[in-house]
């Protein structure tokens, strides 16, 4: 089931140690409906307590042990009651941070009886917002069989990308081979080692990948999809990725922390193209801007205006261009640049900037004139 630190987990293995997390929760009086932080990274203990969090139908704060700095804060946006730490080690302890609150969205989950899941954006721009799922819409989805691939789990661990890429391993019986450390170096050197099939990565990663030409040393034969997503992909990196990994499928996927990942499908390997969907997702194209109706959608934010339509459609603020089936993802509406009325999108500026011979890496943005 989980390879980590160079060792394996087996099914069983992942089992008894569910039993063995439910047994902790018991242990600290956490009920259902009990609102827990779980702060880790994708390891065994990790991966088996948020299992049993979810069979005890808590509602779970995933975060990464990077949020420390800002801890305090979430646990209060989130209304946190216990929190789960899980070191480097694999070591799990506990903590009672707050009492119990209650407001719209988690009356709705305890009502159901459901199992919650709070996921915070990136808050790039300002404080982050929290978005509350009924888990067991998220996770519908996974009951449907497809292709087990061995996969290493690289986005993280508060990530609804890197939560995604587990739920859609195990419920497969597929194997998740877990790492913290995500540099070129060490990634190249576990493809190689345990062959992995599926690479799910950033495009920043995948820039990084090719400046270092780490993938050179390595055997990385084994590769059949890389998958990119949750940042603009450069077309400059996309065909040369394609000409390095010529046998290697490239896939843009889509996902929001508000949605989930819907299923996608590149026009051509080296195309920005994409076609979005797939069951239970609904998209439309309003002004130029992207906006989907989903199953899977959050029930609301904690600490934001609810960014739906009146008749459940979600705007996701991406401006998009259309060709039949395919869309190609321009940039955020936030991020436009108005230069003389002229609208214009940072990423193509910076697509054809990273075309340069010598230039690795680029950043376009506005000033007020």
């Amino acid at each position: 089931a989980i390879i980590w630190k160079d060792k394996k987990y087996r099914y069983d293995w992942l089992n008894d140690n569910i039993q063995k997390c439910h047994n902790i929760i018991v242990s600290h009086q956490i009920k259902q409906g009990s609102v827990v932080a779980l702060e880790g990274d994708f390891s065994p203990n990790s991966m088996a307590l948020l299992l049993a969090l979810i069979e005890k139908a808590c509602i779970i704060v995933p975060l990464t042990n990077t949020s420390n700095k800002n801890e305090n804060r979430l646990f209060d946006i989130a209304q946190v009651e216990f929190v789960f730490r899980v070191s480097s080690d694999d070591v799990i302890t506990a903590e009672i941070v707050s009492k119990r609150v209650d407001n719209t969205y988690y009356k709705i989950i305890r009502e159901r009886k459901h199992p919650g899941l709070v996921l915070f954006t990136s808050g790039t721009s300002g404080e982050p917002k929290a978005a509350v799922h009924d888990f067991l819409s998220l996770l519908e989805k996974f009951k449907k069989r497809r292709l087990t691939l061995r996969t290493l789990n690289f986005l993280l661990f508060d990530h609804w990308g890197g939560l995604n890429t587990m739920f859609y391993i195990l419920s497969n019986g597929g194997v998740v081979i877990a790492t913290k450390d995500r540099n070129p170096e060490n990634v190249c050197k576990l493809i190689e080692e345990y062959k992995i099939e599926l690479l799910p990565a950033s495009p920043t990663f995948l820039n990084l990948l090719l400046l270092s030409g780490t993938h050179e040393d390595y055997d990385l034969s084994s590769l059949k999809i890389i998958s990119y997503g949750t940042e603009p992909m450069p077309e400059s990196t996309l065909k040369r990725l394609k000409k390095i990994f010529p046998e290697v499928k490239l896939l843009q996927t889509y996902g929001l922390i508000e949605l989930g990942v819907m299923q996608s499908k590149s026009e051509k390997d080296d195309s920005l193209w994409v076609k979005v969907g797939g069951d239970g997702y609904n998209t439309r194209v309003v002004d130029g801007m992207l906006e989907i109706k989903a199953k899977s959608a959050m029930l609301g934010y904690l600490n934001a205006p609810s960014p739906f339509t009146e008749d459940g459609w979600f705007k996701t603020g991406d401006a998009v261009e259309v060709n039949g089936e395919y869309i190609k993802i321009l940039g955020r509406k936030s991020e436009i640049i108005n230069v003389g009325g002229e609208k214009v999108y940072p990423q193509e500026v910076e697509n054809v900037i990273l075309e340069i011979d010598n230039v690795a890496e680029a950043t376009v943005y506005g000033e007020k004139n």
